[in-house]
């Protein structure tokens, strides 16, 4: 859904079996060096149009669609052997009818073990979320999320009421049974995850990797790749400032053209920075970002997309946009190197 304001890059794409594919790689590739995967957010976020950190979204398509659809990366997922999936803060109201989100849900998760046959820890997502207390206060949301079927509880705001809450729900809202079930998962996942190797990662082998799928992962969107003639002036367009969390670094780009002898000044580049954020509660460039592009991208050389490449219609004029999906300092030096090649 192109107005989804929380999924986006997040993704690895729209279509189901591509999804998969990568979804089952990536769950591989994390597994067989020691992390734990986690598949989410079940059985599908990526159809909202609303932030579940604000509301609780409401998907309307019938089961069908979604088994067609929205499940097929969690099969996928899971055939791969994926250790943990995450619960989503969305309401499925064709599927179970009683509009409660999935962590919530019993014949959702219900579901996920016994037609897909996950038998690993079932896990919400955070607990401070809109989505989670759209119908219930925090305490007794963990409740119910234990007894519907959740084995472990991500980040509450008051984890002293939530563990008074559970104690006092064990045997009466939550059975027994499913209480020690949802022990015996925990307690499975730590001993199969919770000790490593004991081999040491080698940090410079492991970056350069890290750099090389950087590389590859850039994509020119329109134009021409500029050939670069003397210094670079940078502008900086950043449309995630102002939300609860801090940005990241923003002048690794620049600061890795100076390393390798490119001065300021001269050959305009414009870097744009826009990724799903909580609570951002958009998809789109919002205004400031669009007036401080109408007033440097037509004159640029360059633009550099740190976000979902959908975004490249927003951006005025005739500059190349290089899409490098996401503003952390891997990308960042990775669209440097993409212009120092270009020297």
């Amino acid at each position: 859904e192109p107005k989804n304001p929380i999924v986006g890059t997040r993704s690895f794409g729209a279509d189901p079996q591509t999804v998969g594919e990568h979804a089952a790689v990536w769950v591989r590739g994390c597994q067989e060096h020691g992390v734990l995967a986690c598949a989410k957010h079940y059985p599908g976020h990526g159809r909202t149009t609303q932030d579940s950190h604000e509301v609780l979204p409401r998907v309307t398509a019938p089961l069908a669609e979604l088994q067609a659809m929205d499940l097929v990366p969690f099969e996928r997922a899971i055939r791969a052997g994926v250790g943990a999936v995450m619960s989503a803060y969305v309401a499925y109201p064709q599927w179970d009818a009683s509009g409660q989100a999935a962590a919530f849900s019993p014949p959702i998760l219900a579901y996920l073990r016994d037609a897909l046959n996950f038998g690993g820890l079932v896990i919400t997502d955070a607990l401070i979320m809109a989505g989670a207390t759209a119908a219930q206060s925090e305490a007794p949301a963990t409740v119910a999320a234990v007894a519907a079927g959740c084995d472990a509880l991500l980040y509450p705001s008051d984890w002293r009421g939530v563990i008074r809450a559970l104690d006092a729900g064990v045997g009466k809202d939550i059975a027994t049974a499913r209480a020690d079930d949802a022990l015996a998962r925990y307690e499975n996942t730590v001993t199969a995850w919770g000790v490593g190797s004991g081999e040491a990662p080698d940090p410079v082998a492991n970056a350069a990797f890290a750099d090389q799928i950087a590389d590859r992962a850039l994509r020119l969107l329109s134009g021409e790749a500029p050939a670069v003639r003397g210094g670079v002036r940078v502008s900086i367009v950043d449309d995630d400032v102002g939300g609860p969390y801090r940005v990241g670094p923003r002048d690794v780009f620049e600061t890795t053209l100076k390393e390798n002898g490119v001065g300021r000044g001269g050959w305009g580049v414009v870097l744009v920075y826009s990724e799903p954020r909580s609570w951002k509660g958009r998809a789109d460039l919002g205004a400031r970002s669009l007036a401080a592009l109408r007033r440097l991208a037509p004159g640029a050389k360059l633009v550099v997309l740190f976000g979902h490449p959908r975004l490249a219609r927003q951006i005025p004029g005739s500059a190349p946009v290089l899409c490098a999906w996401h503003g952390q300092p891997l990308m960042q030096r990775a669209a440097a190197r993409w212009v120092l090649r270009g020297r």
